[in-house]
């Protein structure tokens, strides 16, 4: 009898630490300030290389951005384009141009990283007076993106659809004041 009340007592005492032990919170990490937002112009280009590799066509888009917060950047230049359902009078449209989306702003080290989709479309030129439908040739990127601050850099490029060239997006990302 007296083990086991021996073996009670003990049992009791080492529930009652063991709550205690349990009920102690972790010490707490000193909060850590944010880092200060900063902000950037960005310029986007679109280019479209001959066979040679030199331009034939560019498209300049310039927005801003920060990196305090984890905004959604956009940018829209499109034409809507009637395409006939072969219904008389009957239209869809569909829209032509350029879409870029920029967000997840931040800065590693000296460079700005961004997670950037766009997206070029056009209407292809043809020859075949038989084809009531326009063609739309389409180049579509999106990727995370590691920006050197001051320097133009080619983030996304591919050869083009119709022709021996090609078509590049270029960004460069300068610190405003």
């Amino acid at each position: 009898m007296r083990k086991i009340t021996l073996y009670c007592c003990l049992l009791l005492l080492i529930l009652s630490c063991g709550r205690t032990a349990l009920a102690q919170d972790a010490p707490k990490a000193p909060d850590t300030p944010a880092p200060p937002a900063h902000y950037y112009h960005v310029d986007f280009v679109v280019q479209e290389l001959g066979s040679d590799g030199k331009a034939m066509n560019s498209r300049s888009y310039t927005t801003t951005v920060n990196t305090g917060s984890h905004e959604f950047i956009s940018i829209r230049a499109s034409s809507r384009i009637p395409v006939s359902t072969g219904v008389e009078h009957q239209f869809q449209y569909t829209d032509v141009g350029i879409n870029i989306d920029a967000r997840d702003a931040h800065e590693i080290g000296r460079q700005l990283a961004l997670n950037l989709t766009a997206d070029v479309s056009s209407i292809a030129a043809t020859t075949d007076q038989s084809l009531r439908q326009p063609i739309v040739r389409q180049n579509k990127w999106q990727a995370a993106v590691l920006i050197p601050v001051g320097k133009a850099t080619v983030v996304f490029a591919s050869d083009a659809l119709e022709s021996k060239g090609s078509m590049q997006l270029m960004v460069n990302a300068t610190p405003l004041q």
